[in-house]
């Protein structure tokens, strides 16, 4: 499926991923022919991919949570199932930030709060965040959830650091859930 997209190479990093991404039906190019690896992923984006993942029937979830997700936009229903689930809970004053970028850590916190929905494997390995020069930068919120995410090499870093308040670009977001396809 990525052999379609002229902006995904055979040879790069994050092929086998966008292959996997797209046959699996988690998310599609931006067109026909382009993929856009380098764009950034969204929060409504993110939540989108995770409920195609959980083979979500939209019209489950017709209402919206949150007063910055208005229902019958096309990230609604799966922001909806995700909050009605505990895998989200917004930014703070009923907001979701659909349109913000993802960053590293909260996908963590996302994907271990969707682990624990779906009584996957919530086992971690202390001390693995130490082994990053800047795993001190991660949130006091997300620091179970990204230990847990670096135990099961979900999230492996990047140059060398875990960047948990960088936020995350399609191909990674593809590779992701490719690391993660046995354990969710």
């Amino acid at each position: 499926a990525a052999e379609k997209f002229a902006d995904v190479n055979p040879g790069a990093w994050y092929y086998t991923a966008v292959d996997y991404a797209v046959i699996e039906k988690l998310f599609n190019g931006t067109s026909a022919t382009t993929f856009a690896p380098n764009a950034a992923m969204t929060r409504g984006m993110f939540v989108t991919v995770l409920g195609n993942k959980a083979g979500l029937d939209t019209k489950e979830y017709p209402s919206s949570s949150f007063s910055d997700v208005k229902a019958g936009t096309w990230y609604a229903p799966y922001v909806e199932w995700a909050a009605q689930n505990g895998i989200v809970n917004g930014t703070g004053n009923g907001r979701f930030s659909p349109d913000q970028s993802v960053t590293r850590e909260q996908m963590a916190v996302i994907l271990y709060n969707y682990a624990k929905f779906t009584d996957c494997d919530l086992t971690t390995r202390a001390g693995l965040l130490e082994q990053f020069p800047d795993g001190d930068k991660v949130s006091g919120y997300a620091k179970y959830a990204m230990e847990w995410a670096v135990t099961h090499k979900i999230i492996s870093g990047s140059g060398g650091r875990l960047d948990p308040r960088g936020t995350a670009t399609r191909a990674q977001v593809a590779q992701i859930f490719y690391s993660s396809r046995e354990l969710l």
